[in-house]
């Protein structure tokens, strides 16, 4: 009898154990359930952030870049006009950008921006809220721009002017890029930087794209990378930049004003041929909806790992009672 008693034994002791162990894991995993929801609801706040940053930008009247744009001025996403000459030997592509599941690149130029005409005194310039204000106050030169100061020699504004497809058979060779000589304007809406993507050649122990060290290239080749930094795109190409992005939205146009140069008022009596680049820039998602649903997905998985351990905790007090009248009989 005590030999076919010794199993029961045996399991009857290990019972509280295997209890313990499941509470831990239950534990644990609500735990990690309950911080998952709260991420997603972290998630959905930024998201909010965001969309309430966008409509600001897009509330804003029109911003007309120049060397003395104020870094106040320059926000995200808010409309901009530039009125400049194309710089085509910066031109960068961007690989891998797709659209209408159609494989391409982003075409980005520097535009050099049209000089406009200058503040009667330096006095104007600073009352006026002009970028010299700040370079005034800093020895080590002006922060808002990514060159060489603010109004030393042209400025310039990279544009993303738009999509163009990859031609498959082509072998990565570059696109025909549309030519735009003479003075343009050019609208859109400022970035504070130029839309990233994973990059994954590294991971896969291939080769990662890198910009040029100096630009333009030797041979006139345009360079394609699958990520564009703006420090270091005025590094390589030496121009001061402003420290914004401008995101083409319509096809570049005549001056719609003379900026006091000769060469403006001639450009102006010249049409410009219809591009062939597209401008459909994607947007950042604001589905904040989508997060929160996963939050409350991610909690309710979370009460159902605290239920099932007030269930094994209930099992264990039941049995720690029937145990006890069997060990105080004699």
């Amino acid at each position: 009898m005590s030999e076919s008693r010794k199993p029961h034994a045996t399991s009857s002791h290990h019972r509280p154990l295997r209890s313990m162990l499941a509470m831990v894991l239950l534990s644990v995993t609500a735990g990690v359930c309950f911080a998952l929801g709260l991420w997603q609801l972290e998630r959905a706040a930024e998201r909010d952030a965001l969309q309430q940053v966008i409509e600001h930008g897009r509330l804003q009247s029109p911003l007309t870049l120049s060397a003395y744009s104020a870094a106040t001025d320059l926000l995200p996403w808010r409309p901009a006009i530039a009125q400049g000459r194309w710089a085509p030997e910066y031109t960068v592509l961007l690989q891998n950008r797709n659209l209408d599941g159609r494989p391409g690149y982003w075409v980005a130029t520097p535009l050099v921006l049209a000089l406009p005409a200058p503040p009667s005194n330096r006095h104007d310039a600073v009352s006026a809220g002009s970028a010299e204000a700040d370079a005034i106050g800093h020895v080590d030169g002006n922060l808002d721009f990514l060159g060489r100061g603010p109004v030393a020699g042209d400025t310039a504004v990279l544009v993303l002017r738009g999509w163009l497809p990859r031609d498959m058979q082509g072998g990565g060779i570059a696109p025909a890029i549309p030519e735009e000589p003479g003075m343009v304007e050019v609208g859109g809406e400022l970035h504070s930087h130029v839309p990233r993507i994973f990059e994954l050649w590294e991971w896969a122990g291939g080769e990662s794209s890198h910009l040029p060290d100096t630009l333009p290239q030797a041979g006139g080749d345009i360079p394609q990378v699958q990520n564009l930094d703006l420090k270091a795109y005025a590094r390589a190409t030496g121009l001061n930049l402003l420290p914004v992005v401008l995101a083409q939205t319509s096809a570049s146009s005549a001056p719609s004003s003379s900026l006091g140069s000769g060469a403006v008022q001639a450009d102006a009596q010249r049409p410009q041929a219809p591009s062939a680049l597209r401008r459909e820039w994607p947007g950042p998602s604001l589905d904040s909806d989508q997060n929160r649903g996963y939050a409350l997905q991610w909690f309710s998985f979370s009460a159902i790992a605290l239920i099932a351990i007030l269930f094994v905790a209930r099992n264990m007090l039941r049995r720690a009672r029937h145990q006890e009248p069997s060990k105080e009989a004699p």
